[in-house]
């Protein structure tokens, strides 16, 4: 943490700058957050960004792995396994940050993700962070040797490819119901993409089609996938199955939700990764469960379904048949590191990768930051607290 920038902002925060900073998130594009935004941004010295890049940087290696991809195959639903193993376009790591024996702050793996994140909104919330706060223009949000023109047109590269935009679709359910529909504005507005409801697909033989705001077919060519399949049933299930089928490419494809997630936490061997079990695999718990081991639903988001407290009685109950679609994880203990007016928050930081064609590799671009004063991170375990939510990082130049 750098203790000076952090007494500075704080100092300088009033609560009508951050309401005029919020209004103002609220009425740049077509829909407004739907989630309490942190009053402030996270400030990372150059030695604890580097831990954190380093980290990523062996993860990302470690999930690319001819191994870890035959192995993350069991993971994938039989009617999504048809899809070609190339590359996650998208991945995600999200890492608490702790002190170890020694006292240091130090990242630890929490969860990660093969799927689209907030890179639009993440986008808008640093110009509007800069507008509304002081904050020293040598302080990076972008990671080194991106900058916000480059940031912008990898993500083109990624999303959009070689299309044209007005035939790439942001697929998603309901998109005008999600929390996460602000970044779906924020996307539109950069790439020049459409958001379309899966309900609002057309198809008709391998070709899909979607209806513009004069009620023209478009042909769709990309789809840049907001979808969750796990949360899909009957009928959407189904249609969205046979969108995989299409003469479309996707970005991400769904088979990456799956085998890029808490799955992946057993499978992976670093200093970085607590320990981690498949319940469906132990034969016996634990001796310290209830105190040190989370229970987690494999391919849940948001802290759904997580159990903080399990024990034997409960982890008995769940069906042989459901066991697998559980993880058992050592608790990791997030350091009180922010201080804000009522008391220290914790933060877990995401490290936003994508893509790069040219270089044949996953690059690390941005950070996404969630700051929490409640047993777990979200809205809902941090009800009716302040300096809390998602936010960014700012770190010092390497």
């Amino acid at each position: 943490m750098i203790t000076d920038l952090r007494e500075r902002y704080n100092a300088a925060f009033t609560q009508a700058r951050y309401d005029a900073f919020v209004q103002d998130l609220n009425s740049t594009y077509r829909y407004p957050m739907d989630f309490h935004l942190c009053e402030t941004p996270l400030f990372l010295s150059a030695p604890l960004m580097a831990a954190l890049l380093d980290a990523t940087e062996r993860l990302a290696r470690a999930v690319l792995s001819p191994e870890y991809l035959a192995r993350s195959l069991a993971a994938v639903p039989p009617a999504l396994r048809d899809a070609p193993i190339t590359y996650p376009e998208c991945l995600q790591l999200d890492f608490a940050l702790c002190y170890d024996e020694a006292g240091d702050v130090v990242p630890r793996l929490i969860e990660l993700q093969g799927f689209p994140t907030l890179y639009g909104f993440q986008w808008l919330l640093d110009r509007k962070i800069r507008q509304h706060f002081e904050i020293d223009p040598l302080l990076r949000f972008y990671v080194a040797p991106y900058t916000e023109e480059a940031y912008i047109r990898l993500l083109r590269e990624v999303i959009v490819a070689d299309c044209d935009p007005q035939q790439v679709v942001l697929l998603e359910l309901m998109p005008e119901q999600q929390k996460t529909r602000i970044d779906f504005a924020c996307t539109e507005a950069l790439l020049g993409i459409r958001t379309v409801c899966l309900t609002q697909v057309t198809e008709r033989g391998e070709r899909v089609f979607y209806k513009d705001e004069r009620g023209r077919e478009v042909p769709i060519a990309r789809f840049y996938n907001r979808l969750i399949f796990d949360d899909l049933s009957g009928e959407m299930l189904a249609k969205a199955q046979r969108l995989c089928s299409a003469a479309v490419s996707w970005v991400s494809h769904p088979h990456w939700f799956f085998r890029i997630s808490k799955y992946s936490l057993p499978l992976l061997c670093d200093a970085c990764v607590p320990e981690s079990h498949f319940l469906a695999q132990l034969d016996t718990y634990p001796p310290d469960l209830a105190q040190n081991y989370v229970l987690k639903p494999l391919f849940s988001y948001s802290g759904s379904g997580v159990d903080l407290d399990p024990t034997p009685e409960k982890l008995d109950a769940i069906p042989q048949a459901r066991r697998a679609e559980y993880l058992l994880q050592r608790k990791v203990e997030y350091a009180p590191l922010v201080k804000t007016p009522d008391g220290y928050a914790k933060a877990e930081v995401r490290m936003l990768l994508l893509w790069n064609a040219r270089h044949a590799r996953l690059e690390t671009v941005a950070t996404l930051v969630r700051m929490s004063k409640g047993r777990m991170m979200g809205t809902r375990f941090n009800r009716d607290q302040t300096w809390v939510g998602p936010t960014l990082a700012y770190h010092q130049s390497l």
